[in-house]
């Protein structure tokens, strides 16, 4: 496939800016035209991100003032990598000048403004185009991405906790209700910013619960899942922050819909919850379904856009206890959006992640 997309990232300089830049500049069928920055405009990709010098294009491409109507004239896709509220002001007119537009902030992922306006403590700045937005979410959301202009691409918890929960909801095997979801968190999902509570000294030998007890990402995450059991589901959700870099590691606490009552019933829901994630994702190339003993490790997924998923049903309280783990930055944010950049491309949907 010869084809080349010309694609600009507008807000380059934070953690999922510099990786989708990392992720673009490789990818087979992009060619990364414009990166933006207020703070760094006029110096080069390689001059801000000295670990991609090698690659020719950085140490060309410069950073540039955010402008809309440019931009529109220079690429075809445009990846938005900025704050929630802000992002909306550069989406509205990129859609109306005809590019297509993959969102990583929140500001598309809800469709009622009223939650949204509950959440993040503002009016949404652009109702009108909510519907019209396609949560990116590759796995579940594949054909409706395939035709999107404004992708909105899922936060780092929900896609940790979503992934695992959505196909058992679907299928009937746990209830919708009671659902509680404890994640562990690396420092750099806060983003990249000088703020107290993320400096080394605060950060270093130290495990804290924040969030609680409504973080904002519950919003999302409830909306897919009461769409997936067709009924209000309430999630009980404690992020915390832990001393590492990257990953995300989930535990979910589900009920099973059928009470089992012995070994033999336990079983049966076994060979169902295999057979269930086996028919969701068994030929996905992104998630990995742990058999044997094997658990979901952080270490074994950060710096690729791949989820591990491993589950166990626990015969003591009957309660089934789903785990994943995820690279916050790459599964959780940059490579889920260059994901759904190739489905919506019609490039084959590993391009650029593997």
């Amino acid at each position: 496939m010869n084809k080349t997309v010309k694609v600009a990232i507008v807000g380059a300089s934070g953690y999922s800016g510099e990786e989708l830049v990392n992720l673009l500049l490789h990818h087979p069928h992009a060619e990364l035209v414009a990166v933006t920055s207020r703070q760094q405009a006029g110096q080069t990709v390689a001059q801000i991100f000295p670990k991609f010098a090698s690659h020719p294009r950085a140490k060309t491409l410069r950073f540039v003032e955010p402008n809309a109507e440019l931009l529109a004239t220079q690429a075809q896709v445009v990846f938005l990598a900025l704050p929630h509220g802000v992002a909306a002001e550069f989406a509205v007119p990129l859609l109306k000048l005809g590019c297509q537009v993959i969102d990583l902030s929140a500001d598309f992922r809800l469709r009622s403004p009223a939650t949204y306006k509950e959440f993040y403590a503002h009016d949404h700045p652009a109702p009108e185009l909510l519907a019209k937005a396609v949560y990116g979410l590759p796995e579940i959301y594949r054909n409706e991405i395939k035709t999107a202009t404004l992708i909105a691409s899922p936060g780092c918890y929900p896609t940790s906790i979503l992934l695992p929960t959505l196909p058992l909801l679907r299928a009937g095997l746990i209830k919708p209700h009671g659902i509680i979801a404890d994640s562990l968190s690396g420092v750099s999902g806060a983003g990249r910013k000088a703020d107290l509570d993320y400096l080394f000294v605060e950060c270093n030998e130290s495990v804290r619960p924040y969030g609680v007890p409504k973080h904002r990402h519950l919003s999302e995450i409830e909306q897919e899942l009461t769409k997936a059991a067709g009924s209000e589901v309430t999630l009980q959700f404690t992020p915390h922050l832990i001393p590492v870099n990257r990953g995300i590691l989930t535990t979910l606490y589900l009920a099973p819909a059928k009470h089992f009552a012995n070994a033999a019933e336990m079983e049966t829901l076994a060979k169902q919850i295999t057979a269930c994630y086996q028919a969701a994702y068994g030929n996905e190339p992104f998630i990995r379904l742990l058999d044997g003993n094997a658990l979901p490790d952080t270490k074994n997924v950060v710096g690729t856009n791949c989820i591990e998923i491993a589950w166990r049903l626990d015969p003591r309280t009957g309660r089934l206890i789903v785990m994943s783990a995820e690279d916050n930055i790459v599964k959780g944010a940059s490579g889920q959006a260059v994901q759904s950049f190739n489905i919506l491309c019609g490039f084959p949907e590993t391009a650029g992640l593997i």
